[in-house]
């Protein structure tokens, strides 16, 4: 399996549509960012997490022709308005995408985007199916099962479901804290994917000061920093970390 981190941008991205960099060097790829996004590939499976406003060309970029599942992990428009893209796969496949969001998620999505819920006619069927996220949850990939964990965490005043899969990788591109009653879905992970929006404290995101802190405790192999701020230059980022934690780049791949 490979996960791929397909945009590490937060809300704006980088550079943001007015062209305005912030404090990242344009000269350096790694920080041209677009709005997050997620996919774990399998053999036979490709599992979205979330519908980045650039999802076409993330999917282009990253050579994805084929989307089988989708997990929101809320409702923000940077998390979700990329919706449409998916249209294409339901007319490749002749068949409705299952997706998976929590209640309040898929209230939002059933508002803003009914076509993608509900047939208005042959021309415009729907193309998705919703689900509600489950604490447990398991996809099958042939003779193998995927076991995807989930749960919700504080993301200023809404909350974000955090995706854990088979143990081995956590995925949690917004969250303001982390409940110590949560600790324990952290041990022994290969791969912590997580907010960090900017160096500043932020009400709805953490800041690289509580990331560190959360590193210390949950101690996996290896921490990816996601949901970057133009703040945040890549080499000047990477030079403050510890070996074990750097910042994501869109097209990142890890190795499940």
């Amino acid at each position: 399996m490979k996960f791929i981190i397909l945009g590490c941008g937060s809300s704006m991205g980088v550079p943001r549509a007015d062209g305005n960099f912030g404090k990242c060097s344009p000269k350096n790829k790694k920080n041209y960012r677009t709005r997050c996004s997620a996919l774990l590939k399998t053999a036979n499976n490709n599992i979205l997490i979330d519908t980045s406003p650039d999802l076409r060309q993330q999917l282009i970029n990253n050579k994805i022709n084929n989307i089988d599942h989708v997990l929101f992990s809320h409702m923000h428009a940077d998390q979700t308005h990329g919706i449409n893209d998916l249209r294409v796969f339901y007319m490749k496949n002749k068949k409705t995408i299952p997706a998976y969001a929590d209640t309040a998620t898929a209230r939002y999505l059933k508002k803003a985007f009914s076509y993608c819920f509900k047939s208005f006619s042959k021309e415009y069927p729907a193309i998705i199916h919703l689900n509600k996220t489950k604490n447990i949850m398991r996809i099958k990939d042939k003779q193998k099962t995927i076991k995807i964990n989930s749960f919700p965490v504080p993301h200023g005043k809404v909350k974000s479901v955090c995706y854990i899969f088979d143990k081995k990788l956590a995925y949690i591109s917004d969250v303001s804290n982390i409940e110590k009653k949560c600790f324990k879905y952290f041990k022994n992970l290969k791969y912590l994917v997580i907010d960090c929006l900017w160096y500043r404290y932020h009400p709805s995101h953490l800041n690289l000061e509580k990331v560190l802190e959360l590193t210390k405790i949950f101690k996996p192999k290896k921490t990816i920093l996601t949901n970057l701020h133009s703040d945040l230059d890549y080499k000047e980022l990477l030079n403050r970390l510890p070996k074990k934690i750097i910042p994501a780049y869109d097209g990142m791949t890890l190795n499940l």
